[in-house]
């Protein structure tokens, strides 16, 4: 299987990469995800137009995308086997290399925010399931109440899933975001439900740092998304972020969901920013809604 499509811009001295997630989103409801990318990446390009950084920009994106019902992330991610919500959150940020992600969480409203409390708190990097609730609430986030998180959409695709007996992608995807800055540091953010009717407990790539997650100065930043157990065994974005130092990030991306589908048979999407603000995407799947914003202009599209 061929790389389906990819995509690239020159960038800017800022710019911000946002995807709402590989899969096959029904052509009635494209134009709704790409909204909500054009969203967060507008967000994130407010705060980088100012001045701010790529971590607070990414983190920003990535807050509009959980909050986001149509998307496999905070509001509206995708169920467990047993009907509940565990979700996954990271980001990285590539002058210090500093991360924080947290996986296996209870409802909270916006894990990327925990994630970024365990970065800035910096005593360790992931936390999982009760210690990752433990530290949340000891940082001053409040647990959400499940039933204003999980969406009728999350319940009947994991019905679906029961009566197919199988796990399943979620076409609304994990979500992510990738920045520079006009000081030239990047940064990366991504969130997930995982997949649908997952066993509890399971941990896909989104909140391993390397695997879904990467930030790099020397290279650049990556968040992918798609079949988690593939992209973990590729090491997805550290392998892209160490290829950017030598390459530009469409053929980059392009290149890497090839591979990945060749070597491990996983498909996916993977977008990437270039130290020097270029950005690019590629994914095997049919849709993976994207949205970009850079000094010089925007883009968006499936």
């Amino acid at each position: 299987m061929s790389v389906t499509r990819s995509w690239a811009s020159d960038g800017g001295r800022f710019a911000v990469l946002v995807h709402g997630g590989a899969g096959d989103v029904p052509d009635a409801k494209v134009e709704r995800h790409v909204a909500g990318c054009r969203a967060a990446a507008a967000r994130a390009r407010e705060i980088l137009a100012a001045g701010g950084s790529a971590l607070d920009a990414a983190q920003a994106a990535v807050i509009v995308l959980e909050d986001d019902p149509v998307f496999n992330a905070g509001t509206g991610a995708c169920l467990t086997a047993d009907g509940t919500l565990e979700l996954d959150a990271c980001v990285m940020e590539g002058e210090a290399l500093r991360a924080g992600a947290v996986c296996a969480l209870d409802p909270f409203k916006n894990p990327i925010a925990i994630a970024r409390a365990v970065l800035e708190e910096g005593t360790h990097v992931l936390y999982a399931a009760r210690g990752a609730r433990a530290f949340a609430e000891g940082a001053g986030f409040s647990p959400a109440d499940p039933a204003s998180m999980i969406t009728e959409a999350a319940r009947q695709k994991l019905a679906e899933a029961r009566a197919s007996g199988k796990v399943s992608g979620w076409a609304g995807g994990t979500v992510g975001a990738v920045a520079r800055d006009v000081r030239g540091h990047v940064a990366a953010a991504t969130s997930t439900g995982g997949m649908v009717g997952k066993r509890a407990g399971r941990v896909g790539d989104s909140p391993i740092v390397g695997a879904g997650t990467y930030a790099d100065d020397l290279g650049g930043a990556a968040s992918a998304t798609g079949h988690g157990e593939g992209i973990l065994r590729v090491a997805l974005g550290a392998t892209a972020v160490h290829r950017l130092a030598h390459a530009g990030p469409e053929p980059v991306a392009r290149g890497l969901i090839a591979e990945m589908r060749a070597r491990v048979g996983a498909t996916g999407g993977l977008i990437l920013v270039g130290r020097d603000g270029r950005l690019g995407w590629a994914r095997s799947t049919r849709t993976m809604t994207w949205a970009a914003e850079w000094d010089g202009g925007g883009e968006a599209g499936a």
